[in-house]
């Protein structure tokens, strides 16, 4: 399973950015990836992502929402996933950092995956948190 990590420090006390970040529904308006997130009930959302060309769909649950320092989620279906957002009051505001684990089982697009996945990764966690910062 491969590990991605990103971070930034939002000019934001923690419980305001956990706010923002708890409504999983509102990411695709954060990324320009994130086609659609639907909310399914039960904590469950279903992704729809455009990355590397290919359109990807996955369901994922929150397992974890424990305001304001952790929300992770795993997913249930599609591209094996799970990570969490945990956040750190700091001087400036908020740390956040993002950790991401995921495994792909077909290694032929496993491998085109990893060579893109840490970039992208970074790139739709940065879109995230600068308009998540943005909307403070």
């Amino acid at each position: 399973m491969a590990i991605i990590e990103h971070s930034a420090v939002l000019h934001a006390p923690p419980e305001r950015v956990f706010a923002l970040l708890e409504r999983v529904e509102d990411f695709a308006d954060y990324s320009d990836l994130i086609e659609a997130i639907e909310p399914l009930g039960d904590k469950r959302y279903r992704w729809y992502v455009h990355a590397v060309g290919m359109d990807w769909t996955f369901d994922v649950e929150i397992t974890e929402a424990r305001a304001p320092e952790r929300l992770a989620w795993e997913s249930l279906d599609g591209v094996r996933n799970q990570g969490c957002y945990r956040l750190t009051r700091v001087p400036e505001g908020t740390e956040v950092v993002l950790t991401i684990e995921y495994r792909i089982n077909n290694r032929l697009l496993e491998r085109a995956v990893n060579r893109a996945a840490k970039p992208l990764v970074n790139k739709v966690s940065q879109q995230i948190l600068e308009r998540v910062e943005a909307k403070l």
